[in-house]
């Protein structure tokens, strides 16, 4: 029961800071696909190294 709470707390924390600074949460979406995509990079070029 506690989950389920803190999950719907989270969402609606999320649904409220994308309406209230969509710029910022645009931001984090951003950085972090960047993230990922450096990420994937990174490891594209260890398994490259290793064949």
């Amino acid at each position: 029961m506690l989950k389920k709470v803190l999950t719907w707390l989270v969402v609606a924390f999320v649904i409220f800071y994308v309406i209230q600074r969509p710029e910022d949460s645009a931001n984090i979406v951003h950085s972090a696909g960047s993230a990922l995509s450096d990420a994937a990079t990174s490891l594209a070029a260890f398994v490259g190294s290793l064949i």
